[in-house]
């Protein structure tokens, strides 16, 4: 963790440009133009870490608080915070694109994006690249699976063409303004169609521009080896097996991200049914277990910063 993380929230909150100093940040650019930067620099590495699943302000505040250096935030677990269902593309990219909003004003962590397929063709692609990246987002993946569901297979996953899914990266490196802000082409080729399918596509998107490569569901570690010696770019891994989670042996193979899937969304949702039901079963508000002290509570809502402002703008001198 960068020194100064915990305070880049407060300048988050006070305005769009800030007054702190990290090695290869300017001091001068936005917020924005810094966590790209901060993320850049993880895909540039040598290392591999796990990214935070984020969901909201709060969960992005203690993710970049402890020291994660990216927040992911999922198309699946946007569909849960937003919408309160499964991840069937029912989201619209105004709704995505807004939760973003909120996570990157409120809070300081370089935002990794499940863009899904763009909500639609390259020039839909074009529409989600504006609006997250006005939303402040570091980095956006866009996917080469054919979605919404097709009538008459709601349960086969299916691709796009490869011609298709190398226009929306161009399409997405088009509607980009900031140069900084990283786009990623990403496949789940390897558990639709091959491993081998999957490097070809991948290799596609790295010859389009593509900044980082995405790969879901790899099989095995012989999988990976086969689509790392295709590539150049970083890797982005997700849905590997327990057994592949090694970060010596990703990062010898290019993979700078991990994704660990979203278990703090799930447990978030089983501490709040766990205190309404203790609430509702008669356990008073005194004897409740796990529930954040004040002090974690007034440190994620920034309550001092808050307090400082009423103090210099609402009192009389």
């Amino acid at each position: 963790m960068w020194d100064g993380a915990c305070e880049l929230s407060k300048f988050k909150v006070y305005g769009p440009e800030v007054g702190w100093n990290v090695e290869g940040v300017d001091p001068q650019m936005t917020i924005a133009n810094a966590a790209r930067k901060r993320f850049r620099n993880v895909l540039n590495g040598a290392t591999c870490v796990h990214p935070a699943s984020v969901f909201d302000v709060i969960s992005a505040r203690i993710a970049d608080d402890i020291g994660f250096e990216v927040g992911m935030f999922a198309g699946s677990v946007a569909s849960l915070t937003v919408l309160g269902a499964p991840d069937n593309i029912s989201l619209t990219l105004s709704e995505f694109a807004a939760q973003a909003r909120r996570i990157c004003r409120g809070s300081g962590i370089a935002l990794m994006c499940d863009a899904d397929h763009g909500y639609g063709n390259a020039l839909n692609v074009m529409r989600t690249v504006e609006e997250l990246e006005n939303a402040g987002v570091a980095g956006l993946s866009i996917e080469d699976t054919s979605l919404p569901a097709r009538f008459g297979a709601p349960d086969i996953a299916e691709l796009v063409s490869l011609q298709e899914g190398r226009g929306k990266i161009e399409a997405a490196l088009q509607a980009r303004q900031d140069k900084d802000l990283v786009i990623v082409g990403r496949t789940s080729a390897a558990s639709i169609t091959s491993a081998a399918d999957a490097a070809k596509r991948l290799r596609a998107y790295q010859d389009a521009g593509a900044d980082a490569l995405f790969a879901v569901g790899v099989r095995s570690r012989e999988d990976l080896d086969l689509i790392a010696a295709k590539l150049d770019l970083p890797l982005i891994v997700g849905g590997i097996g327990q057994d592949m989670m090694d970060r010596e042996y990703l990062a010898s193979r290019k993979v700078r991200l991990a994704l660990q899937g979203h278990q703090p969304f799930a447990a978030a949702v089983q501490a709040v049914y766990d205190t309404l039901k203790s609430l509702r079963d008669g356990t008073a508000p005194s004897e409740l277990e796990r529930v954040a002290s004040a002090d974690l509570m007034n440190t994620l809502k920034r309550n001092q910063e808050y307090q400082d402002r009423l103090e210099k703008f609402l009192q009389e001198n």
